[in-house]
């Protein structure tokens, strides 16, 4: 897990700058636009990737492939004054700005100009970053429409399912979010169970060659 290339170190950094700080500010925007001001006034309606990026979430994404950035503070009541879907809107807007981004980084390779590689070595190149820039974009955004809290697929999915949803997932979920998303990326892999594997990673390689290639 941890004998990166320095070149796709050097990839990784570049790309959760700039992944990180859409995805969160794409949240601020989404909450300010319904009418709540808390992302605004705590300082997150901003492209400035200091706002957002997390030390120790940033330096999962580059070693381990998952990571976070600060969460976006929000009041979900002046949300929900707004509108019923505000909420959900305001989660779904940071995994589709990634897949925005993911699709505006596939379009350069269709210029003809980059050729899809991913980083090795020891120093990417632009085609490499590229690559990078696309799979860890498609990667971010399916792992955060995932329905395990804190990841906003949490909130997605409670909008569409019905309230019986909610009180399980408040009962048995909730409680433990971040200790089962550690158990998914680091435990399970131990044993040979990948559940992310199937999840995530397939799926994203998939969607890379057919955005791609």
């Amino acid at each position: 897990m941890f004998n990166i290339p320095p070149a796709m170190l050097i990839a990784n950094v570049f790309v959760l700058i700039i992944a990180f700080t859409i995805h969160e500010f794409a949240h601020a925007w989404t909450a300010n636009f319904f009418g709540d001001d808390t992302p605004r006034l705590n300082g997150r309606l901003t492209l400035n990737p200091l706002a957002h990026l997390d030390v120790m979430g940033s330096l999962m994404l580059i070693i381990a492939g998952f990571g976070w950035a600060k969460p976006v503070p929000i009041d979900p009541y002046t949300l929900r004054r707004r509108s019923s879907s505000a909420l959900m809107w305001v989660s779904f807007s940071g995994p589709l700005s990634n897949l925005a981004l993911a699709f505006i980084g596939a379009m350069l390779f269709h210029t003809g100009l980059f050729t899809p590689s991913f980083p090795h070595g020891l120093l990417p190149t632009p085609s490499q970053i590229l690559t990078q820039f696309v799979f860890i974009n498609i990667v971010l955004a399916l792992f955060n429409l995932l329905p395990i809290p804190p990841l906003d697929g949490d909130e997605i999915a409670v909008h569409f399912f019905p309230y019986s949803w909610t009180q399980w997932m408040d009962r048995y979920i909730r409680p433990y979010g971040p200790v089962i998303l550690l158990v998914l990326i680091f435990v399970l892999p131990m044993i040979g169970i990948n559940i992310l594997q199937w999840l995530i990673f397939i799926p994203s390689q998939n969607l890379f060659r057919l955005l791609v290639l």
